[in-house]
């Protein structure tokens, strides 16, 4: 079935974050609601939402939460990218301590990751980093391995607190796995179902209108009264 149109809604996201699954599910529950999807720099998007450039926007933690909502989603894995065939890549993880001879590039600016992968292939040495830079950066001559004791990050859903929405509420819910026919989605439904089913059905109260009928006229036809009259006699 069909959802109702929404208004469009406009979805940020920083690196590493995937939005295909949500943008696909979006597309065939609201076929008539355009989502548009806008990759967001990692220093940025704190001002995309303040300055009204995403209606929502998938951030990565910490931010600063003043005037925003924000729902934590899930936590990504720290990986130390390495040359493939560094003898760290015989290990299934590490930890910081393994790494403490290691020349360590500096992988503290998220948007210039890719630079940063591209330092660890020219002149070796390792790089920290969440898993999905990681996936997002690779290459065939790097490899990555779980870093056991360094901090993890999170990604989560934020949006102003001030905008508020159907569409904003519908997309929290296809991101959290709510189903077209399940909690808000199906109390929405059955609201449309109502309000069809009452514009069908006639109101009690209301006279019927008059129609205009033809009645027939019931006409005799006197050779049968004349006959009829005859067999009498």
């Amino acid at each position: 079935m069909t959802e109702c149109a929404l208004g469009a809604l406009r979805v940020g996201y920083v690196p590493g974050v995937t939005v295909s699954k949500w943008a696909r599910i979006w597309g065939e529950r609201f076929p008539e609601s355009p989502l548009e999807l806008v990759a967001v720099p990692q220093a940025e998007q704190e001002a995309a939402l303040r300055e009204a450039r995403v209606d929502m926007c998938f951030v990565r933690l910490p931010i600063d939460r003043e005037g925003l909502h924000a729902i934590p989603l899930w936590h990504e894995l720290p990986v130390v990218v390495i040359p493939k065939d560094h003898p760290i890549s015989l290990f299934d993880e590490v930890s910081r301590a393994d790494l403490a001879d290691e020349r360590m590039q500096d992988a503290t600016d998220i948007d210039a990751m890719a630079t940063t992968v591209e330092l660890v292939a020219a002149v070796g040495g390792a790089a920290i980093m969440p898993h999905s830079l990681a996936r997002l950066h690779h290459r065939r001559d790097l490899t990555y391995r779980t870093v056991t004791d360094a901090p993890d990050t999170r990604i989560a859903l934020a949006w102003p607190i001030a905008t508020e929405s159907p569409a904003i509420e519908e997309f929290i819910g296809i991101v959290r796995g709510r189903t077209a026919h399940s909690s808000r989605g199906a109390t929405e439904q059955k609201k449309r179902d109502t309000t069809a089913e009452r514009k069908k059905t006639p109101d009690p109260h209301k006279k019927p209108s008059r129609q205009k009928t033809n009645p027939t006229r019931k006409t005799s036809n006197p050779r049968q009264r004349n006959t009829s009259r005859r067999r009498g006699r």
